[in-house]
């Protein structure tokens, strides 16, 4: 079984490479033109609003794993990545306190506006759950469901003191949070990060997100005195529901849950199966790449193939990136006893793929070299994205494989221009 490990995952040397040969393509993107900003003649000056994004994404990871005493295990993993801050905190709790040594509690917060209402949800959340004192081993549904929404408003009536106190009251977090108990798993969600049960390799429930252009949320909405615009409450806020936000929740005569923005979760039971495999609890830097049925496909085909759950999440990450993802990344999987287990056959058939695309790679770059074209990585990815090649990974796609296709690329660039010992007429070597 796993012991509780955590570290920090270094990003590879050929990821490294990536971006610095593509940081000025990317970066002109994301500053919204192909010229690499604008420029501006003498004397004439603009005001520079700070960016949200970074010129190059921070890619090393955090990682944790760990397991309970009754079998199921879990692992984390989460990045910077394009994001100027990080803003994501987790709680992983496999075994609770006395009398609750079967019970596990795991959550993503996703703070925006600034880092520390999630950090102080992340550390005050649980305990708030837990003197509600409805969790305890006779696992009534309806009280661990009023002790779940007790717990948020109260953590969010504690965060308002500590908010003005500090001077948050702008900030804010989302919160998706699950329960386990010997015989239900409760979900808990406020915002749109999202959790999702998997079974027999398909999603048997997912948390629904809280968008301001959802009716039941718009209705809330506006009966507080608000307006949805651009898809955000008063042109600016994309969640409806939160702990935090509290500029949003000063209309008088209304109680906390019908603000414009509710610190109220959604909570709903699922009882315990045998077929129950994972669930996966993620911020929506994950979500906003990815669908519910691809990332069961995707976690399930990675579970028959890595031995190492952090592993998992890590390719997870590295999926959402290359697909585009521009938020933090956080992810928490937990495995029951019934997940996927490994499998001879399908590792045989991710090494016969590593292969094929390896091939692929020398003679994509080999063809560019006849033409007299420079066979950068960008040239030879956008020509293997025009090839069917049979067996990737399903809800990964060729994405999934993406550090392979880069590790194979510069193996082949350097076989092709060897480093000479002066430096002269050869490539540069790896950093």
């Amino acid at each position: 079984m796993r012991t509780a490990r955590k570290g920090s995952m270094e990003m590879p040397a050929f990821v490294r490479q990536l971006v610095k040969e593509t940081e000025k393509r990317v970066s002109s993107f994301f500053k919204g033109g192909g010229h690499g900003g604008a420029e501006h003649t003498d004397g004439e000056r603009e005001e520079v609003i700070p960016s949200p994004y970074l010129d190059r994404p921070i890619l090393d990871k955090l990682t944790e794993e760990g397991c309970s005493c009754w079998g199921l295990t879990y692992a984390l993993c989460s990045m910077q990545g394009w994001r100027a801050n990080m803003e994501d905190y987790h709680n992983c709790v496999p075994q609770l306190g006395t009398g609750l040594a079967d019970w596990s509690f795991f959550a993503v917060f996703d703070g925006h506006a600034g880092n520390k209402v999630a950090q102080y949800v992340s550390q005050h959340l649980l305990d708030q759950v837990l003197a509600t004192g409805g969790i305890g081993p006779e696992d009534h549904p309806d009280r661990v469901r009023g002790s779940f929404t007790d717990g948020f408003l109260h953590t969010d009536k504690h965060l308002l003191t500590a908010a003005r106190r500090e001077g948050w009251e702008r900030g804010g977090t989302t919160v998706t949070s699950t329960l386990i108990s010997p015989r239900y798993i409760y979900f808990a969600n406020c915002g749109d990060s999202r959790a999702m049960l998997c079974q027999a390799g398909q999603v048997c429930f997912s948390t629904e997100d809280h968008k301001p252009y959802s009716p039941l949320e718009r209705e809330r909405i506006e009966s507080a005195g608000g307006s949805v615009s651009l898809q955000r409450i008063n042109g600016s806020l994309a969640v409806s529901r939160a702990l935090g936000d509290f500029s949003y929740k000063g209309t008088v005569n209304r109680p906390p849950t019908q603000q414009m923005v509710s610190p109220e979760p959604e909570v709903c039971v699922v009882e315990r199966s045998p077929g129950d495999e994972f669930l996966v609890l993620a911020c929506d830097g994950v979500w906003d790449t990815v669908s519910n049925e691809e990332l069961c496909a995707f976690i399930q085909s990675r579970l028959r193939v890595c031995t190492d759950l952090r592993d998992v999440c890590s390719q997870v990450i590295d999926l959402c990136l290359y697909k585009g993802s521009l938020d933090n990344i956080s992810i928490i999987l937990v495995c029951f006893p019934g997940a996927p287990q490994l499998s001879a056959e399908a590792i045989h058939q991710e090494a016969e793929l590593e292969d094929l695309l390896e091939s692929k790679v020398a003679e994509i770059y080999e063809e560019l070299s006849t033409q007299g074209k420079e066979p950068d990585l960008f040239s030879v990815l956008t020509v293997l994205a025009n090839i069917d090649v049979p067996g990737l990974p399903p809800g990964g796609g060729l994405q999934s494989k993406r550090n392979c296709i880069i590790s194979a690329y510069y193996e082949k660039k350097e076989a092709h221009n060897p480093t000479t010992p002066n430096g002269l007429g050869g490539s540069e070597k790896l950093v």
